[in-house]
């Protein structure tokens, strides 16, 4: 099945749904820092917390982390692979471009790698600290957003990165609907609508955070 096209679309399709499942948890989550520093950093020790007493402290984290991980590795790999056995299939460049393939289509490899840069920042920067702007303090996770969001660059990252996840959500829902069996051209217009509001949702709700620092309702 890994080595057919329809194998690695499908395995590209999975993968994206279970990050596209942990974008909506995350975004809900992000947007309790508008219930102040208390509530927000309650929820953030609850993420570690979360299972006990059946599982120890961060176990079920730790789970959530290492299912991520394969997502993101099954997804970039089956998404070079396509690539690269596209280009053998077809090595002459499209002449009509534009007419053949979206926007949105021929940008998906530039925001995954957009994406790829900006895990590893985010991580750095609100998880270890090693890249953060401000004196991280282990354990306020308000405080070390807010930081991170007084600062142009941190905006400036930030922002660029919810719009390439905007993007690639808008065709990747779409494809994995294709990819999974599921479209239709009866279905097609609902598909891409339901894709066109998640991508909207995800990408407003994203933006609401370092928005709210810059115009100072969180601070």
């Amino acid at each position: 099945m890994w080595d057919s096209t329809v194998g690695k679309k499908a395995v590209m399709a999975v993968s994206g749904l279970i990050m596209l499942l942990y974008l909506v948890a995350h975004m809900l989550g992000n947007l309790k820092i508008y219930f102040g520093a208390p509530e927000f950093n309650e929820y953030a020790h609850w993420l570690r917390t979360m299972g006990e007493p059946l599982l120890h402290y961060e176990w079920a984290l730790w789970v959530v982390r290492v299912v991520l991980v394969a997502a993101v590795v099954a997804h970039a790999v089956s998404a070079y692979q396509l690539s690269r056995r596209d280009i053998r299939a077809r090595p002459a460049k499209y002449v009509h471009r534009k007419a053949r393939t979206s926007y949105a289509t021929r940008t998906m490899r530039w925001g995954g790698i957009i994406l790829a840069l900006f895990i590893v920042w985010h991580i750095l920067d609100l998880t270890t600290g090693h890249v953060h702007s401000g004196g991280f303090e282990e354990g306020k996770p308000y405080q070390n957003v807010v930081d991170t969001f007084s600062t142009w660059y941190g905006n400036v990252i930030y922002i660029v990165a919810v719009l390439a996840v905007g993007l690639h959500i808008r065709h990747g829902f779409w494809s994995a609907a294709q990819s999974l069996g599921v479209g239709s051209r009866s279905r097609d217009r609902a598909l891409k609508a339901l894709a066109n509001v998640l991508a909207l949702l995800l990408t407003v709700g994203f933006l609401a955070v370092p928005v709210g620092v810059m115009t100072g309702v969180v601070s």
